[in-house]
């Protein structure tokens, strides 16, 4: 059954773009967007339950006012929640209209619920037209790296959204590993020894050791 739910995660990231539609500035883009044609090589999919709901405004400003930082770190911020294109853009404009803060970056208007049970967002004792608040990271080829998942009445925490895209693009650069609680400038695991002799090469490196399996670095 995991088995078959991973296959279905995986195999959605080549379907999804059937249903994308997007709001910038206010003003919805007819054109679909296609993950793999988009500007940036990483995506960061989050859903939400609904529009103009309290703490689904406070998530979706934050992750607008932390768009330079996703810039930086080549990942578009895709938004989606099972409302209509009309509902998205009346709930971009009375946020920017009180708060001065604008969503800049698409939102999928999932009205027919497509991508929200590809991806698993509908969770059973949850919500049957709601979606939970879901995180994918996705990676530029395309897989689904990691996952977060969050009750209806709690709000996401950004800095840990954040850490974890930073851990995962600096996990691939670097072939490590990352520690409990790793955030940037903090050392790394290295891989273990994978014969006799890489393990008594690195008892004469300069890495940080626990034990002959557990070895840190810094990059």
């Amino acid at each position: 059954r995991n088995e078959a739910r991973r296959k279905l995660l995986c195999s959605a990231t080549s379907e999804v773009s059937t249903n994308f539609a997007t709001v910038k500035a206010g003003i919805m883009d007819e054109a679909p967007v296609l993950l793999k044609r988009h500007r940036m090589p990483s995506f960061d999919l989050f859903s939400h339950p609904a529009d103009f709901t309290p703490v689904c405004t406070t998530e979706m400003s934050g992750f607008a006012l932390e768009q330079n930082f996703f810039d930086e770190h080549k990942t578009q911020l895709i938004g989606l929640s099972i409302d209509s294109i009309h509902a998205h853009i009346a709930w971009v404009n009375n946020v920017k209209k009180n708060s001065g803060v604008l969503f800049e970056f698409p939102i999928i208007a999932d009205i027919d619920m497509n991508v929200s049970k590809k991806y698993g967002m509908l969770q059973p004792g949850e919500s049957e037209t709601a979606a939970v608040r879901a995180v994918f990271f996705i990676d530029p080829k395309g897989t689904i790296r990691l996952i977060m998942y969050y009750p209806l009445n709690v709000g996401r925490n950004m800095d840990e959204i954040k850490r974890a895209l930073v851990a995962l693009q600096t996990a691939d650069e670097h072939s490590v590993a990352m520690p409990l609680d790793w955030r940037p400038g903090d050392k790394v695991i290295v891989p273990p020894p994978k014969t006799v002799a890489d393990m008594q090469e690195r008892e004469t490196s300069d890495y940080e050791m626990q034990d002959f399996y557990l070895a840190k670095k810094s990059i």
